[in-house]
């Protein structure tokens, strides 16, 4: 895992500068803490901050091809490389490392950009050809590694963290006022959106190329949404369990400590099972001093079953303090909300102190249909399938309407809505008549009337005729998957120089997961039926069917509590940013405190927006 970063200028006359180069990847040293390498060469230059995983002698980057045409830095791991450098030798190809990185540079010699659809794992890198004057980047399938770029001054540049690029005095970082609304709904700004509307992230399973002043963007991989799989449910079992099994071992090459964090629910106890059938497995756990929250007795019962190496450590369940929060908003880049950071950076500490590579169970509730949202939307889906939408609307809308806020008044009011704008707001923290409360008139000018739904919309055209769970199951893996869950989990685990690799998001996982049918995903009121099915071969029924416990913190407390103050005077600040008006922050605020609504969701997503401004100095 790595850090990259990088520049092209257009005119093909200019001198990148080496010392802008620098300066963007001293901002990104926690990524590679082991090796720093730059490529400056007339209008070009890359740059690579090394954490080394394998080929520890031989794998400082740039990398080139033989005659040094092609340059590659690269952040990731490819999980076939060795198969492409045998097929890459046997065409003629000489390599001088046992580095994964090289196999890019005469992939792309041998085939050009396309070669990127060979490639099997997790992945941003940067390729340039000198002969054609051209600059490739690219992202992985499903979006684990990060990639920023820029096209600003006549030169484009990227880099893995959005701080790197602002290592560039110059650029114009005009807010977009569409990702801050995006953010008010989910919680992050959902690609290829960022918090500035000249900067953008490149979205997964895409490429970019830069050529003469032009820059054109390019899918190269879709799982499809569309085709569904007939077979019968052992023979579906059989070959998930065969995928999900290959899918870890080829995860398990490296020359530095590795291991596995291990929660104890469903998909970290499926990735630690199976990694036991391959090597000595080491975990790492943290529990909590609040019983509620603490998952840590069933941790090591399935350390005990697989005979893992286990480290435990018990943390307090305390509010992070404000310079800790602004450190992690620093690595989180962008205004981001989900709470669930605090404890993913904390235990990427505990596992940094024994490994460098940790595998996760990251992605086997988006694929697999685990959140109870998924459950609800099922129940209610089953209705509406029976009542006309017109129907629905004048029933249910007049129903909501005569109750109090609570899970009943949403229920009825989702149900007014069409599966795909009940889905939206089912992932939405504030939806849009809250919206214009909280904005101000200029910021509602602004936006002319954008609709966040269309973050979503743009995926949903690609399911049409699909049942609508499985809908819902592909927008989010194109979502809330890749930037909230994944860039929670890269950001944080970077914080600490750890690599986290996740082999529920496997390629070939994720295609077949796609194909199953939504009854075998949630079914006798279970979120991931199929997955427990399958796994029953090696894991305890106590573990499989136990009610599931998210990564939580006791938000409501703390914002009454010891985070009161600077939250009160976090919102305070941010009412003087001038695009959400103060006097809706403050009833928030106001209401919260008193006990009348428990509005620590959203609170905490003000709070978390006003420390990105004071972190990084913006303004709108």
């Amino acid at each position: 895992m790595c850090g990259i970063a990088g520049l092209l200028h257009d005119d093909r006359a200019a001198l990148a500068s080496g010392r802008l180069l620098g300066d963007m990847c001293d901002r990104i040293i926690h990524r590679g803490p082991d090796a720093y390498g730059e490529l400056v060469s007339g209008p070009v230059a890359l740059g690579h901050r090394r954490l080394s995983i394998i080929d520890l002698s031989g794998g400082d980057q740039p990398m080139f091809n033989e005659d040094r045409s092609v340059a590659v830095v690269f952040n990731g791991e490819i999980y076939n490389h060795k198969a492409l450098r045998h097929w890459l030798t046997g065409l003629g190809h000489v390599f001088r490392t046992k580095s994964d990185t090289e196999v890019l540079a005469h992939a792309y010699e041998h085939e050009g950009p396309e070669f990127v659809k060979r490639l099997r794992g997790m992945f941003a890198f940067a390729l340039w050809d000198a002969r054609r004057g051209r600059l490739m980047i690219a992202r992985d399938r499903l979006g684990k590694k990060p990639l920023y770029y820029t096209h600003q001054q006549g030169k484009l540049a990227f880099a893995s963290e959005l701080k790197a690029l602002l290592a560039d005095k110059g650029l114009d970082l005009t807010l977009d006022h569409e990702a801050i609304s995006d953010y008010l709904s989910f919680l992050c700004v959902i690609a290829p959106k960022t918090p500035f509307k000249h900067v953008r992230k490149l979205p997964p399973a895409h490429y970019l190329l830069a050529e003469g002043g032009h820059v054109t963007l390019r899918e190269y991989w879709d799982a499809d949404p569309n085709h569904m799989d007939v077979r019968a449910l052992p023979e579906v079992k059989d070959e998930l369990f065969a995928l999900l099994d290959d899918a870890v071992a080829c995860r398990l090459e490296s020359e530095v400590p590795l291991g596995a964090f291990l929660s104890g629910g469903v998909d970290s106890s499926t990735v630690v099972g199976l990694m036991s059938r391959h090597t000595q497995v080491k975990t790492a756990n943290i529990g909590f001093d609040v019983p509620d929250l603490d998952e840590s007795k069933y941790a090591e019962q399935v350390a005990t079953l697989f005979k893992t190496d286990h480290r435990s450590q018990k943390v307090k369940v305390d509010a992070a303090a404000e310079d800790e929060l602004e450190r992690l908003v620093w690595h989180l880049d962008e205004p981001f909300a989900d709470p669930s950071a605090i404890p993913t950076h904390r235990v990427s500490g505990v596992a940094r102190k024994s490994v460098t590579v940790a595998l996760s169970g990251d992605g086997g509730d988006e694929i697999f249909g685990g959140y109870d949202r998924y459950r609800t939307d099922l129940l209610l889906n089953s209705v509406r399938g029976a009542l006309p939408q017109p129907l629905r609307e004048k029933l249910f809308g007049t129903l909501a309407g005569q109750l109090p806020r609570g899970r009943a008044r949403t229920a009825l009011d989702d149900l007014a809505h069409d599966a795909q704008r009940a889905h939206f707001r089912s992932v939405s923290y504030f939806r849009d008549p809250e919206k214009s409360t909280l904005m101000t008139p200029e910021m509602q000018d602004t936006l002319r009337g954008y609709d966040s739904m269309s973050v979503l919309g743009q995926h949903y055209t690609r399911v049409e005729g699909r049942d609508p769970l499985s809908g819902i199951l592909y927008v989010d893996m194109k979502t809330y998957l890749p930037d909230r869950m994944l860039m929670k989990v890269d950001k944080m685990a970077m914080m600490h120089s750890l690599e986290v690799r996740s082999p529920f998001l496997d390629q070939f996982v994720v295609e077949m997961g796609l194909r199953i049918p939504a009854r075998w995903k949630v079914r006798d009121g279970q979120g991931k039926w199929i997955l427990k099915q399958t796994m029953e071969r090696i894991l305890p029924k106590d573990i499989l069917y136990r009610s599931k416990q998210g990564f939580d913190v006791p938000l409501a407390g703390w914002l009454r509590g010891p985070i009161a103050e600077p939250l009160e005077a976090a919102l305070t600040d941010l009412g003087r940013r001038g695009y959400l008006a103060p006097a809706a922050l403050r009833r928030l605020y106001d209401e919260h405190q008193a006990g009348i609504v428990d509005h620590s969701a959203k609170l905490w997503i003000l709070y978390m927006l006003e420390l990105w401004h004071r972190v990084f100095r913006i303004s709108p």
